[in-house]
């Protein structure tokens, strides 16, 4: 006999509302390295009472996304050399497999959207938008990874973005652009030739390169 799953916790619940929102701009730097926040302010800010903030602190505190001291001090992650260099190794091995899965089902349209996106990047460096660079970046992989069709990979992918997205802000804070990666040119070329060891190459020279500046 089949049980029917059970239902999604509703998308729209304060909790999740709070949750999602502060996943976002995390992920996609708006916050700085060792940002403090408070419950109460997060509360205000979402217009929820404490304990959906203090859930959504919870939840993302155990993605790596916050760190909560003994005080109860919420920050987010201030990022040793060792950190970076593990979350660097992690987004390697999982972006060029999660490529690599991608390419047998990468057709013209995807080729097409990615080539738009990558003209979106160029916008928001023209503009000095780091923010907006660090979002469309982190489109410009999703978008090709959905195609691979392991969404239990991308999510673990996910979570190495949303840990590493603070860094991030500081990188394209500290570093001044004049131009998008041209690992994105040569991973769309990877694409249109068919060329696998080219594409796994591209997407490990991209996702690595920037973090290893921070390293220098």
């Amino acid at each position: 006999m089949l049980v029917a799953p059970r239902p999604d916790p509703i998308p729209n619940s304060a909790h999740d509302r709070v949750y999602r929102g502060l996943r976002s701009r995390i992920m996609h730097g708006e916050l700085p390295p060792g940002h403090a926040l408070t419950l109460r302010g997060l509360a205000a800010e979402y217009e929820v009472s404490m304990t959906p903030a203090r859930e959504a602190v919870r939840r993302l505190s155990a993605e790596g996304a916050l760190t909560v001291s003994s005080s109860g001090r919420v920050t987010t992650p201030e990022l040793s050399n060792e950190r970076i260099e593990e979350l660097a190794a992690l987004r390697t091995l999982l972006e060029v497999e999660l490529a690599s899965r991608a390419l047998p089902r990468a057709h013209i349209a995807l080729i097409d959207r990615l080539q738009t996106i990558n003209g979106l990047i160029a916008e928001t460096i023209t503009q000095k938008d780091s923010v907006g660079y660090i979002r469309r970046n982190l489109e410009f992989h999703r978008t090709l990874y959905l195609r691979a069709q392991a969404p239990a990979m991308l999510a673990m992918a996910e979570t190495v973005w949303l840990q590493l997205g603070p860094t991030m802000r500081m990188l394209y804070t500290r570093v001044h652009r004049q131009e998008p990666s041209h690992y994105h040119r040569l991973i769309i070329a990877a694409l249109k030739a068919g060329d696998e060891p080219g594409l796994r190459l591209a997407v490990r020279s991209d996702v690595t390169q920037g973090l290893k500046m921070l390293l220098a």
